[in-house]
C-alpha cells in the first residue's frame, strides 16, 4: 500500500498522477485511492488539487475505484474538503466535480452517493463559481444524477422553489454572461424543461434582474434558455417526446413577447440579437417551428402542436405577419408603378430581427402540412392572400421565398375550396415582379385600401 512516504511530496503526486492517465496506472494505483481519501481533511490547497485531480483520474471508468469511493464516504469527503478552503478556487472546484462526476457514472447507487453529498447546500456553493471550467463538470454531475432509478425524483428536487431552483438559475445565469454551450448544459436543461417538463417552473424563476430593452420582461438568461432549447430540439434524437404542455408553454411566451415588443424598429442582425426580448420572440418562433414539424412516435400519441393550434397559434401567426408592411420586392413593385402616390405604410410594423418575417411562415407551413383543418382555418380567417404574397424575395428574410413556396404548395394540396379560392382572384392594375410571374401570379393593388394582393394571372 501507498502510505506516508509520499504523502507531502508535490512531486510524488504528480508522478501519481501522470501514471493514473492510463488504465493500467490506475490499476496499480487502486490501493492509494483509500490513503487519499484519508489525506484530504488535511491537506493545503495545492496538494488537495493534486490529490483530487488524481481521485478523478482513478475513478475514470474503473468500476472497482467506484465502488471503493463510495463504500468509504467518498463523495462527502471530497465535497467537505473542496469546500473547507475559504476562498473555493475554480480549479479545486473543476477537480472534485469532476471526481464526483466519475463516480457518479458507476450506477444507481454511486448517483445517490454523490446527490446525498452534494443537495443542496454543496450544490449552491459550487454553481456560484462563475466560471466555465467549473459549470461542465457541474452540469455533468447533475445531470448523471437525473438519470437512471431515482433521477426522476432529483429533478423534482432540482425544481424545488427553495432548494433545488437557485442552482438551476445559478447556472443560467453564469452561462449568459459567459456564453456558455458545451454539451452537458445542453442536455441538462432540455431534461429539465422538455423531458421533465418542467419548463414553466424554470422559466419563471429566471426573472428580469439584468434588464432589457425598455417595456419588456425578458432577462438575457431568458434568452440563453430559449436559444439553448431551440438548438437541443433543432438537434433532437428521435426518441426524445414533446409534450403538449411544453408547446403551450412556449406559445404564450411568445404571445407575450409579441405583445410587449416594439415593432416600430427595423432589425439589423439574425438571432441572437443580444437583446433579450427580441430573442425571446424569435426564439420561440423557432422553437414552434421545430415543434410543429415534431411526429409523435405512435398514431394513437397526440401530436404536441394540437394544443397551441387549439389554443389559436394559426390565428396569431396571421395576425402578426398581416401586421407587417409588405415584402421588400412588393414595396418596390409598388413604389415604381405609383411613384409619388405610392401609398405609405407608417402604421405597419417591420421586423425586430432579420428572419422574424421567414420564421412566422416557416411556422405556419409546418401547421399546414397534413392538416385539413389548418388549411380550412386560413382560408376562414382570409388568410390565403396573406401568405401568397410571401412568395418573394425579402431583405432581410433570407429564404422566405421558399418558405413561401413551401407554404402554399401545403395550403392547396388536396384542399379544393382553397384552390378555387386561389383561382377565382380577381383584381385591377397588375403590378409584375419576376419571382411572382415565375409562379403563374401577379401582385395587384386594392384600390379602398392601398394594399398589395397577389393572384391567379391565369
Amino acid at each position: 500500500m501507498w502510505r506516508d512516504e509520499g504523502i507531502e511530496d508535490e512531486e510524488t503526486l504528480s508522478a501519481f498522477l501522470e501514471a493514473s492517465r492510463t488504465r493500467e496506472g490506475r490499476a496499480a494505483l487502486s490501493d492509494a485511492l483509500a490513503d487519499t481519501l484519508h489525506l484530504l481533511p488535511a491537506s493545503p490547497a495545492p496538494l488537495l488539487l493534486l490529490r483530487l485531480r488524481l481521485l478523478r483520474n482513478l475513478l475514470a471508468g474503473d468500476a472497482l475505484n467506484q465502488g471503493t469511493f463510495v463504500l468509504l464516504s467518498g463523495p462527502a469527503a471530497v465535497v467537505s474538503a473542496a469546500l473547507s478552503i475559504p476562498a473555493l478556487s475554480p480549479d479545486l472546484a473543476r477537480a472534485a466535480l469532476q471526481a464526483l462526476g466519475n463516480a457518479a457514472l458507476g450506477g444507481d447507487r454511486h448517483r445517490e452517493a454523490v446527490w446525498d453529498a452534494l443537495f443542496p447546500g454543496a450544490l449552491r456553493e459550487f454553481a456560484r463559481v462563475r466560471d466555465a471550467g467549473v459549470l461542465d463538470p457541474l452540469c455533468m454531475v447533475l445531470d448523471t444524477c437525473c438519470s437512471g432509478d431515482g433521477g426522476h425524483g432529483r429533478v423534482e428536487e432540482l425544481c424545488h422553489e427553495d432548494l433545488g431552483l437557485p442552482v438551476l438559475v445559478e447556472l443560467v445565469a453564469t452561462a449568459s454572461r459567459l456564453g456558455h454551450k458545451e454539451e452537458w448544459l445542453e442536455w441538462l436543461l432540455f431534461k429539465i424543461c422538455v423531458e421533465e417538463e418542467k419548463f414553466k417552473t424554470l422559466f419563471a424563476a429566471l426573472g428580469s434582474t439584468d434588464g432589457g430593452e425598455s417595456g419588456n420582461e425578458f432577462s438575457a438568461k431568458h434568452a440563453f434558455l430559449m436559444g439553448t432549447l431551440s438548438k437541443c430540439l433543432t438537434e433532437r434524437p428521435e426518441e426524445v417526446s414533446i409534450s403538449n404542455s411544453f408547446a403551450l408553454h412556449v406559445f404564450n411566451i411568445l404571445k407575450h413577447a409579441a405583445e410587449t415588443l416594439d415593432f416600430t424598429c427595423r432589425g439589423s442582425s439574425e438571432l441572437p440579437t443580444g437583446l433579450p426580448g427580441i430573442d425571446v420572440l424569435g426564439y420561440s418562433l423557432v422553437l414552434l417551428k421545430d415543434i410543429c414539424a415534431w411526429e409523435p412516435s405512435s398514431s394513437e400519441t397526440e401530436a404536441p402542436v394540437d394544443s397551441p393550434l387549439q389554443a389559436g397559434l394559426v390565428k396569431r401567426l396571421l395576425k402578426y405577419l398581416g401586421e407587417l408592411e409588405p415584402p421588400s420586392t412588393i414595396r418596390k413593385a409598388m413604389a415604381k408603378e405609383q411613384g409619388d402616390q405610392q401609398p405609405a405604410f407608417a402604421t405597419a410594423k417591420v421586423c425586430p430581427y432579420n428572419g422574424y418575417r421567414r420564421d412566422l411562415v416557416a411556422v405556419i407551413a409546418n401547421c399546414l402540412h397534413g392538416r385539413k383543418q389548418v388549411q380550412d382555418e386560413v382560408r376562414q380567417l382570409n388568410g390565403i392572400m396573406l401568405l401568397l404574397q410571401q412568395c418573394v424575395i425579402d431583405e432581410g428574410n433570407a429564404y422566405l421565398r421558399e418558405w413561401g413556396l413551401l407554404t402554399v404548395k401545403y395550403l392547396l394540396e388536396e384542399n379544393e375550396e382553397n384552390q378555387k379560392e386561389v383561382s377565382e382572384l380577381q383584381m385591377q392594375e397588375p403590378i409584375l415582379t419576376p419571382e411572382v410571374a415565375e409562379l403563374g401570379l401577379r401582385v395587384e393593388i386594392d384600390k379602398k385600401t392601398g394594399h398589395p394582393k397577389l393572384v391567379n394571372s391565369s
